[in-house]
């Protein structure tokens, strides 16, 4: 064990993961066996594309495990109105969180009321429900002037999280990013690091930067290396509904 992980208890990291499936094509079956592992390990939320969001809420209907939801994911190029609709249906069908993936183009055309009013938007319709927005605005793509204002635009218009990446980008979550985003949201946002976040030592760098959730794939191996059992094994097919 590294010392950067001596002492640290495998279920406080667990509960600050979205443990993600979002590849394309995903099979049900791959749903169930994602909703059995978090309910064991005890991670916040699974993190779904909208498809999947029905089965997942059934799965996890009285558990403390939430739904997460992507929006307008990957690109975040879908129009507005469509978001607000596709976070309607999800909200609708379970969700419990909404990771929305912000116009990315806009906001580095310094179009600073366009992204504020489809965060908005999306950040009321998800508060009527009782859920929460993640704020997608891919770092990799934005220089450090545009990543501080994504941020302020996401702390303006009502979300909840300010998120560094969908994982589908050219690069995912770094440290500094993390700490950039820290000293611009303050205490008012959380933030979720997000994209090759891998091992036990990645987890834990980010939430040292000061990261509240982390979403991964890698969720099982990153809280095994700090010490959680074994998975319990496949879910039986008579709970892949």
């Amino acid at each position: 064990m590294q010392s950067a992980q001596a002492g640290v208890d495998w279920r406080t990291v667990a509960h600050a993961i979205d443990h993600s499936q979002l590849k394309t094509g995903a099979p049900r079956e791959a749903i169930a066996r994602l909703c059995a592992e978090a309910l064991q390990y005890g991670f916040a939320a699974v993190c779904v594309q909208p498809c999947h969001v029905a089965q997942a809420h059934r799965l996890l209907t009285n558990s403390a495990v939430k739904v997460a939801c992507v929006i307008g994911f990957p690109q975040g190029t879908t129009l507005a109105t469509v978001k607000c609709f596709e976070a309607a249906e999800v909200l609708r069908l379970g969700a419990h969180e909404l990771d929305m993936v912000i116009d990315v183009a806009a906001l580095k055309a310094g179009d600073r009321d366009y992204v504020a009013n489809e965060i908005r938007g999306v950040a009321e319709l998800a508060h009527g429900h009782g859920a929460i927005v993640k704020t997608i605005i891919e770092t990799c793509l934005l220089t450090r002037a545009e990543k501080v204002l994504a941020c302020e635009i996401a702390s303006s218009a009502g979300a909840d999280f300010v998120k560094t990446s969908t994982g589908m980008a050219a690069a995912g979550a770094t440290v500094e990013d993390v700490i950039l985003m820290r000293s611009v949201v303050g205490d008012k946002l959380k933030i979720k690091a997000a994209g090759g976040i891998r091992t036990a030592a990645d987890a834990l760098a980010m939430l040292n930067a000061g990261a509240d959730r982390l979403g991964t794939s890698g969720s099982i191996q990153i809280v095994q290396e700090l010490g959680a059992p074994a998975a319990a094994g496949c879910p039986s097919s008579s709970i892949v509904r």
